[in-house]
């Protein structure tokens, strides 16, 4: 089973690139911010980032880089992108060895100008001494693209490393501005609230203490946010490991649900959920109440409730948040394809996207460790469909891998495709495609492949796929481009 890139990109080796990183290639520019989630030129195309944390710049390894691929008719290519890293003019700092830019990203309208903005983090970036401190960054969204950008200050350097460890864009106050929630390796949340100045201040800010553990090794490892009440208020997922040794041992993989309020986010409401390290929310039955996602891609007895092969949980959602109904999908659920095999790694990455325009949020699921006739950790991912019942394993069921017909690559050992999946309308048709991230394509360059919705279904016309080095990321190390996506 592969290790989770999101937890070991800091230990992920990486021969030494050179050259610093800056492409562009942005198109015309659009007269004014669209307000479409993701839209970070505004041309009323979603667009998608796609991080390479691991990559070398000008000889430092681990510094991290960034690219942007701007939507389009045509959905997303090499043809239109632009990648930044730290020594990119217009970013703030420099590239560092180790510093593992793009390690979390968010985007949100974090200066309410109409057009999307990108938070990322550096979160092992040395910080006036601090070792591992941790910077965030905004990169605003603007016609053309995105030129410049600005540090969000940390207030409270010297309470915690890793500021940015993990990031979530939202409104969770309902006050109509972009809020961020910043993660880190203590077990307070710090909350920017309000809206963000050009110079990345934020109008508010708060500290939410959470029941989670804290320290070098831990703190808040993955953030994810969306409205489960439909109350017009962004709720909060947070995982982390529990804070209490369940067995007087061991610490085991927690969530908890965090809902929005009026006063914001709050850590005396927090509600444990079922364990998994990877999140998404929205409404896969339609009830108008966004469901939680969850991959518990761990094999059996690795974490309690984990199951061999992984699995992968549907909590529904209600006007009071999580219900107790429970929907926990396999490799052996319905027609799901495969078997669950131990390593499989089923549930390694999921996100939700309305595929075919019912109203209903469809669920890809990346299963990075599935081996596919004899070839070892080539990855496979499933798509499922949403339905007025939730999730549905029997019917419209899709299954992809790089030997699938028209899906460009083909299966090697050790790919990970599905390391990362992304359901978003790239082409602005109404339907979400499908995004996957091949992290170890080639020995770790790493890869990203697009298939569109034909309007119903996930297909392979138009198909086409990302490499490193199209987009200006050089690949003379392992810079596991599409390791992290979003938009």
């Amino acid at each position: 089973m592969p290790k989770h890139l999101r937890t070991v990109l800091a230990t992920a080796a990486a021969a030494s690139l050179t050259g610093a990183l800056l492409t562009l290639s942005t198109g015309p520019a659009a007269a004014a911010g669209s307000g479409l989630q993701g839209d970070f030129n505004g041309d009323g195309y979603r667009d998608l980032a796609v991080a390479a944390p691991a990559a070398t710049v000008a000889g430092h390894k681990n510094a991290g880089a960034v690219t942007i691929l701007y939507g389009s008719a045509t959905g997303v290519s090499a043809g239109r992108h632009a990648t930044f890293s730290q020594d990119t003019a217009g970013v703030q700092g420099a590239a560092e060895t180790g510093d593992m830019f793009g390690s979390a990203t968010a985007a949100g309208d974090f200066n309410s100008d109409g057009y999307a903005d990108l938070a990322v983090s550096a979160p092992y970036e040395d910080v006036s001494g601090d070792t591992d401190g941790g910077t965030v960054q905004i990169l605003w969204g603007a016609a053309g693209g995105i030129t410049r950008t600005a540090t969000v200050p940390d207030p409270a350097p010297t309470k915690h490393d890793r500021f940015g460890n993990a990031l979530a864009a939202g409104d969770f106050d309902g006050d109509k501005k972009g809020d961020l929630a910043v993660g880190t390796s203590s077990a307070t949340l710090r909350v920017f609230k309000g809206g963000f100045t050009s110079a990345g201040v934020s109008a508010a800010k708060s500290a939410v203490a959470l029941p989670i553990l804290g320290g070098t090794d831990t703190g808040i490892l993955q953030l994810t946010a969306g409205d489960v009440t439909a109350d017009g208020r962004t709720d909060l997922v947070v995982d982390g490991f529990e804070n209490a040794a369940d067995d007087g041992e061991n610490y085991y993989n927690a969530n908890y649900y965090v809902p929005g309020s009026a006063s914001g986010l709050s850590g005396s409401a927090a509600r444990k959920l079922p364990a998994g390290f990877i999140t998404a929310i929205g409404d896969t039955d339609g009830d108008g109440y966004g469901d939680l996602v969850t991959g518990m891609h761990w094999d059996a007895d690795m974490v309690p409730g984990s199951t061999k092969g992984g699995k992968v949980n549907v909590i529904y959602g209600s006007a009071s948040g999580p219900t107790g109904r429970i929907d926990s999908i396999t490799q052996e659920s319905g027609a799901v394809p495969g078997n669950s095999e131990r390593g499989d790694s089923f549930g390694y990455e999921v996100s939700l996207g309305d595929i075919d325009g019912d109203g209903r949020q469809d669920l890809a699921i990346g299963a990075a460790g599935e081996d596919i006739d004899g070839v070892t950790d080539t990855g496979a991912v499933t798509v499922l469909r949403g339905s007025a019942s939730g999730i549905d394993t029997t019917q419209g069921v899709q299954y992809f891998h790089q030997d699938t017909a028209g899906v460009p690559g083909a299966s090697e050992n050790g790919d990970l495709f599905g390391t990362e999946v992304f359901l978003s309308d790239v082409n602005g048709d109404g339907k979400a495609d499908l995004t996957t991230g091949v992290s170890y394509e080639n020995d770790g360059n790493g890869s990203v492949v697009h298939l569109p919705s034909n309007g119903t279904r996930i297909g392979t016309a138009g198909a086409r796929s990302v490499s490193p080095s199209a987009v200006g990321v050089p690949t003379t190390g392992k810079p596991q481009f599409g390791a992290i996506m979003t938009g």
